[in-house]
């Protein structure tokens, strides 16, 4: 089991991120993953920068693999630019992009280019249509393909990695695992409770996917104590308690800071675990683990990473070497 960082570009401006990537691979995590924002969740966040810029310089900088999530949906990124971009990073870092967790995107980061914001089903559309020109891309075929949303005409990339990431599917619901189980390489999900992340499994497995690899995000709030920690997690990822519909559909940071505002900081232990002891986070591990996940992402939505990353290498990470469970 590989125990992996998750950066956070919406909490922190992109030069402390790079910081924080070389500081995670000394307290001895396995991996990095990242998300691709154009803008926070929450105008207490008050950052986010660009990913695939940033990425470079990550990898230039860290020796670990990294992982993304990625819209080919072709709002911000034609599926063609996108994949030229992972090509690029790929064959200049080979096998350290290992995955990219392609999804169908949110209202707030696509629909900044004014190209409206679909349903569900469009989004899934584009979702499966930018995918396959990706992947066609990125094994050397010249691609000519014609959507309602987006074309390639002749599409060819010419420096291209001796192997191309894997395309996982980005999914918070069992509808969406189960609709994603036939055509993609793998699964991202995040952490609810463990039967509402077997749903999610189980759907996906018994729709394609049984057998193919399992990552899962885990956010927690870290702190010294209880109440530092739930504060942690108030402030800084109230978002979190919203409804999930918001998450797809609501425009702007301050649109989830008001569907939040009356969200209690004790309503937060229902929604981020809140973290001070090792045994407590080694216990959320072991929860996921019996659920089949291979690589698992902790966030700590806490803006002391510093003393997070220390909390980690002392209490956490030695029970893990090289990625491999010891317990």
């Amino acid at each position: 089991m590989l125990i992996g960082y998750h950066a956070s570009h919406e909490q922190f401006p992109p030069s402390r991120l790079l910081a924080l990537a070389k500081a995670a691979e000394g307290a001895g995590f396995g991996g990095i993953m990242t998300s691709d924002h154009i803008a926070p969740w929450s105008e207490r966040q008050a950052n986010s920068g660009n990913n695939w810029a940033w990425l470079g310089a990550a990898l230039a900088t860290t020796s670990l693999p990294f992982s993304s999530l990625a819209i080919p949906g072709g709002w911000r990124y034609h599926p063609v630019v996108l994949a030229h971009t992972i090509a690029t990073l790929a064959e200049m870092y080979p096998d350290r992009l290992g995955w990219i967790a392609v999804g169908s995107g949110e209202a707030m980061n696509e629909a900044v280019v004014g190209d409206g914001w679909p349903d569900k089903t469009q989004r899934n559309e584009r979702l499966f249509a930018g995918t396959e020109i990706m992947r066609a891309l990125l094994r050397g075929d010249t691609v000519s393909a014609r959507h309602p949303w987006f074309a390639a005409e002749e599409a060819k990339l010419w420096s291209r990695p001796a192997r191309s990431p894997q395309f996982f599917g980005a999914a918070l619901t069992p509808a969406t695992a189960a609709w994603m189980g036939s055509w993609v390489d793998g699964l991202i999900t995040v952490w609810k409770s463990k039967a509402d992340v077997m749903e999610v499994l189980d759907a996906f497995d018994v729709n394609g996917g049984a057998g193919k690899p399992r990552v899962l995000q885990l956010q927690v709030a870290w702190a010294t104590n209880k109440e530092e920690a739930r504060m942690a997690a108030w402030q800084n990822w109230r978002n979190a308690a919203a409804l999930p519909y918001c998450l797809a559909e609501l425009r702007l940071p301050r649109d989830f800071d008001a569907v939040t505002r009356d969200i209690a900081p004790e309503e937060m232990d229902e929604v981020i675990p809140l973290v001070v002891h090792g045994d407590e986070l080694l216990a959320l591990i072991e929860a996921a683990g019996s659920c089949g996940f291979e690589e698992i992402y902790i966030h700590n939505v806490s803006l002391d990473q510093e003393g997070f990353l220390c909390f980690m290498a002392r209490q956490v990470l030695p029970c893990f070497t090289g990625g491999a469970q010891k317990k």
